[in-house]
């Protein structure tokens, strides 16, 4: 199922008074609570099978949360000038179609919009990042094989 379907259920689930939501697609299954595992109040307590499950955590806000949010946001100065293309999901970035073959992209190469990048593996789907702006490759900043995390910056576009 797509990342972006997902991201859409659980803004219906948010928009909702609804405690969870459950939706079947082929063979895959995403469910949906609005409470942690274990602690759904026992009207709605039922036996469940082996699912994929999203759970929405609150937001830390002790010292030791500020301190990556400043490391991140030092990082971010560091980056070349220009637009920065960032990671629309958490999955493995990969900048080339095949383990043996060659990049997608190099730096200094020029790129249109629409032209791929890289592909990031997420819920066993490859999916295909793009450019979003005509330019030349100033960076890439995720190593191929390697975690990527939403909004994480991949490339930068001058």
């Amino acid at each position: 199922m797509d990342l972006r379907k997902i991201k859409k259920l659980i803004d219906i689930l948010e928009e909702s008074n609804l405690a969870e939501l459950e939706i079947k697609e082929g063979e895959e299954v995403v469910r949906l609570s609005r409470y942690p595992k274990g602690m759904m109040p026992m009207a709605t307590q039922a036996p469940m099978a082996t699912n994929t499950q999203v759970q929405v955590e609150p937001a830390r806000t002790n010292q030791s949360a500020a301190e990556p949010a400043n490391a991140a946001s030092a990082a971010e100065k560091a980056l070349p000038e220009g637009h920065v293309l960032r990671s629309p999901m958490v999955g493995i970035f990969y900048a080339s179609p095949n383990p043996g073959a060659e990049t997608f992209v190099k730096i200094g190469q020029t790129v249109k919009v629409g032209d791929t990048l890289g592909i990031i593996e997420a819920m066993k789907m490859f999916n295909q990042i793009e450019a979003d702006k005509a330019g030349t490759v100033r960076a890439v900043l995720a190593d191929s094989g390697q975690p990527v995390e939403f909004d994480q910056p991949l490339f930068v576009i001058e």
